[in-house]
């Protein structure tokens, strides 16, 4: 029953990944479906943002009176709503609508889950739970890819909701698999601190400063990668360009299946400062002035994968760093940060772009990684000394 159980956390966590990386892949067509600018991608990202911040403001209180299994159900059911209602949208302006639910679906479900696995599992359970979030943001671009070869960039959307909506049946179907341990969890929530406490606690804040530096840099890669091959190489198909849009994605899940087999004996610190060393190469590796793009996309798969174990080991570090009285508004404090990086920086950039040119993009990413690992390890400095 407990692998069951693991295997639909997996499920759970590829539901996650697929709604992440539609709008980046598909947003050069459906740009010009709605004749906007290139940087008005950045405003839907955003309120898309916006609401998972909300959700995930939310998340302790609703971790604390609801069980994780129906937080991961009512969740992934938002997330069908909002790709459904993309796949109709023929206006701009409408795509704000059916972001409500594509963001509220996503926040609460992530922090619970996290919070839950961090609690429950190793390291190394972590990041292939991660792995499985890349796969699904590997997936959905190219569906992307496919619709718009033999259809349109709407079928994209309504074709990844069809397979939100299968695993949504599995998640329903799975819930006599959660009751086992489900009396422990429910005790521990009920304990679990509030956020005003939790802020008090030395690290915290730095550590959401990280996490935001994080997140600024994930969410721009994810969202702009495919502009930055329409924009700086010549000669490529826009079904092309759309499949780059899994590039770092690709990336993550490859940085998480590795660190799944090695987690356990480098430990989560060390993870973080190797994969941020990667994640420096891989951008080199995309500045480099060459014509062709095989070059930048291997790059952007080398900064993925070293981005890949920084996420999952950061929310695993949760209990230990803070204890488990403190992990699940810790973690729902670095979502919320999270997505406020996703939801200003990859806007920001947007803008930044349109001035002087998406070939600035690499060092933009290099910034956000130097403050993620400066302040991360600011905050395990406060955390010993604490200790």
């Amino acid at each position: 029953m407990g692998s069951l159980l693991v295997a639909v956390i997996y499920l759970a966590f590829v539901s996650l990944g697929l709604p992440d990386s539609l709008l980046g892949s598909a947003w050069p067509t459906m740009q010009t479906a709605f004749q906007v600018p290139s940087s008005y991608a950045g405003y839907v990202s955003m309120a898309i943002a916006f609401m998972t911040i909300l959700s995930a403001l939310a998340s302790p209180r609703l971790i604390r009176k609801l069980p994780t299994p129906w937080i991961v159900i009512a969740s992934t059911g938002l997330t069908v709503a909002g790709l459904l209602g993309f796949s109709f949208c023929t206006q701009y302006w409408m795509l704000f609508l059916f972001a409500v639910p594509y963001g509220l679906g996503a926040g609460s479900v992530d922090a619970s889950l996290n919070h839950y696995v961090a609690n429950h599992y190793s390291s190394s359970v972590m990041n292939f739970l991660h792995c499985f979030y890349g796969l699904g943001a590997v997936i959905s671009p190219n569906l992307m890819a496919l619709a718009l070869r033999y259809a349109r960039w709407n079928e994209g959307y309504r074709w990844t909701a069809y397979l939100q909506l299968a695993i949504l049946a599995v998640c329903v179907l799975s819930l006599p698999l959660w009751k086992r341990g489900q009396g422990t969890g429910e005790q521990e929530a009920e304990e679990s601190a509030g956020i005003a406490e939790t802020l008090k606690r030395p690290g915290v804040v730095l550590t959401l400063i990280g996490f935001f530096a994080y997140c600024a840099g994930e969410a721009t890669a994810f969202l702009w990668t495919s502009s930055y091959f329409a924009g700086t190489k010549q000669g490529m198909s826009r079904e092309l360009i759309a499949s780059f849009g899994s590039l770092v994605y690709g990336g993550l899940m490859l940085g998480r299946l590795i660190s799944g087999f090695i987690s356990n004996k480098l430990g989560d610190r060390r993870l973080i400062r190797l994969g941020i060393a990667v994640e420096f190469l891989g951008l080199v590796l995309v500045a480099l002035p060459f014509k062709g793009y095989i070059v930048a996309a291997a790059g952007f798969v080398l900064t993925g994968t070293g981005m890949g174990p920084v996420y999952p080991a950061i929310q695993h570090m949760a209990p230990a760093n803070f204890g488990k009285k403190y992990s699940a508004a810790v973690i729902g404090l670095q979502m919320a940060s999270a997505y406020t990086g996703s939801t200003l920086m990859p806007t920001v950039f947007g803008h930044i772009q349109q001035g002087v040119g998406i070939g600035i993009m690499p060092l933009y990413l290099a910034l956000f990684a130097a403050l993620n690992i400066g302040m991360l390890e600011l905050a395990y400095r406060r955390i010993k000394k604490e200790e």
